[in-house]
């Protein structure tokens, strides 16, 4: 971390939930920009970590030496656990990065998404380029700044490494410098949470349809065709109209603030579910005539709000929702009750963020404002009998790391032992779960003071809400906060 970026997040992090907004950054660029946050001197090893003959006796310096070691998390500086002294900063490790670019917007962009492209699966060569959308948080009294960002990130190169000659030729324009591209839509409100959903063209010739569903401040969901902002990238000179700005769909149902938004990964037209602050959950189709159609009646049962909604990756009819409430639930469009088919408490404080495995479809991932995330097997949980008394099953696995609210949780897209995590002690770190398997004494985390043996990485990003694996660049991350960053590191 450079001292500028570190001058620009010293106000410290705030839930996503939180109504302030940070200060407008003063940037010369408007649009956006990437930072060179790794141009400072660092001190070597050996100035860092220099020790000499103190002239003290041997026995007096080795009980001394004993008493440190005994006491490990006062004198080793775990990041997430141990906070920074006043006008100190944290360096990045830059070996352990295959690739980490840093970029900042005109505003927060607290919640993004990316969109899969056309370049091809399971890319490795550099320089990169990804698409990805996000909506703005502008301060209250510059609300109507707001916009629906679309951008392009290309450029994006491997950490600089010796090499040999003929490692060095693999890719071409490696050192190639970042660039960011974006195109901006209006709005008038802050974006609480933005997701992306492709469509096939019907003609094979034209790229798939881009929707975006933003929820909004006001307690709007916007919906855009954002397929015209991502050709304008590779296409020279393209202008965007103003009817292009313009949402296909305004939904107006909720009467609250909400959080929660999600498109179904098996109905390619388009459904959404969306929740508010309220605890409605609402489910909106897309009609044949290009309309949008929202149910009447909203799914009810939550006592606080509804803070994450994600529709399951192998029925087509069933949704999970996380809530204030501490209780998951799962719920079946087809219910005639709107009650939801399963209820579970697992947290005693609010369940941020949850994460349904694609890979293997009966475990989902929970994130709670106390720090704690967990790992639930599907299959344990047992049917409603009283939807006052939500059942309280065990789970696979929970971690105790964290030590602000966990903001955000996702699984690997392809192994599903990997899980990335974001909390509010301003990192992002990495898990693999299949160490677990294999260590019966890790499956309790909760007091032990030491690093769990599952935790593979930590990466320090101030502020940091939301993460996204990328689906095409094996073991590439994208966070958010008060700025992106791009990276992989050589562990995954």
């Amino acid at each position: 971390m450079s001292k500028r970026a570190a001058e620009d997040f010293e106000n410290g992090g705030a839930s996503l939930k939180g109504g302030e907004r940070p200060e407008k950054r003063d940037l010369d660029d408007e649009v956006g920009e990437f930072e060179d946050e790794f141009e400072d001197e660092y001190e070597s090893e050996d100035e860092i970590l220099e020790a000499g003959v103190d002239g003290r006796p041997d026995a007096e310096r080795e009980a001394e030496e004993k008493a440190e070691a005994m006491d490990v998390d006062q004198q080793t500086f775990i990041v997430g656990r141990n906070k920074l002294g006043p006008g100190e900063t944290l360096a990045p490790d830059l070996s352990a990065y295959e690739m980490l670019h840093a970029l900042s917007t005109p505003w927060p962009c607290l919640s993004f998404d990316i969109v899969k492209d056309s370049l091809g699966d399971n890319r490795k060569n550099y320089p990169a380029t990804m698409y990805a959308v996000a909506g703005t948080q502008a301060e209250h009294k510059r609300e109507k700044e707001n916009a629906l960002m679309v951008m392009k990130f290309s450029g994006l190169s491997r950490m600089e490494r010796e090499q040999d000659d003929e490692d060095s030729s693999d890719d071409e324009d490696e050192d190639a410098d970042p660039i960011l591209e974006s195109t901006s839509i209006p709005f008038t409100s802050a974006t609480n949470r933005i997701r992306a959903h492709q469509s096939p063209a019907s003609d094979s010739s034209r790229p798939p349809t881009t929707l975006t569903a933003s929820m909004t401040e006001a307690g709007q969901v916007l919906i855009h065709d954002v397929t015209p902002h991502l050709a304008s990238f590779d296409t020279p000179g393209t202008v965007i109209t103003p009817q292009q700005n313009k949402p296909l769909s305004t939904l107006r149902m909720h009467k609250a603030e909400g959080y929660a938004v999600d498109w179904s990964p098996l109905v390619s037209t388009g459904k959404l579910v969306t929740g508010d602050n309220n605890g409605s959950i609402y489910v909106t189709t897309r009609t044949a005539g290009e309309g949008w159609a929202t149910d009447s009646r909203p799914f009810t049962g939550h006592t606080g709000s509804v803070e994450e909604l994600q529709w399951s990756p192998s029925e087509k009819n069933v949704f999970a929702s996380a809530s204030s409430d501490g209780t998951i639930k799962v719920w079946d469009v087809r219910s005639k009750s709107r009650t939801a088919a399963l209820s579970v408490q697992v947290s005693d404080t609010d369940v941020n963020v949850m994460s349904w495995s694609h890979q293997t479809t009966h475990l989902l991932a929970s994130g709670a404002d106390d720090g704690q995330w967990a790992v639930w097997d599907l299959r344990q949980w047992k049917p409603n009998t009283s939807s006052s008394s939500p059942s309280k099953p065990t789970p696979v696995a929970s971690f105790n790391f964290h030590r602000e609210q966990i903001t955000s949780v996702e699984w690997h897209p392809t192994d599903d032992s990997i899980v990335a995590v974001a909390a509010g002690d301003d990192t992002l770190t990495l898990w693999d779960l299949a160490v677990e398997l294999d260590d019966e004494e890790s499956k309790d985390t909760g007091g032990v003071a030491e690093v769990p043996p599952q935790l593979l990485f930590v990466h320090y990003m101030e502020k940091v809400k939301e993460l996204h694996w990328h689906p095409q660049i094996p073991g590439a991350l994208v966070g958010t906060g008060e700025a992106f960053s791009v990276f992989k590191t050589i562990s995954v």
